[in-house]
């Protein structure tokens, strides 16, 4: 199973309280932080929610 990495490159001052709180649930406090997630839909559709503020890499359990 692939895993995505996730790293949040804009604010989220000024979003919606939905954008808030899918950095939130993702695990993104501030600009420069970085996690790697399982990639499911659930994870997806968050990512999707806040595609403006962040950069999105698909990495092999391999590679982390």
């Amino acid at each position: 199973m692939s895993s995505l990495r996730i790293r949040q490159v804009k604010s989220k001052i000024g979003g919606t309280s939905v954008q808030r709180d899918s950095l939130r649930s993702l695990g993104l406090k501030r600009i420069g932080d970085e996690v790697v997630k399982d990639d499911r839909p659930e994870i997806r559709g968050m990512v999707k929610t806040v595609s403006h503020l962040v950069t999105v890499e698909e990495v092999d359990q391999g590679d982390e």
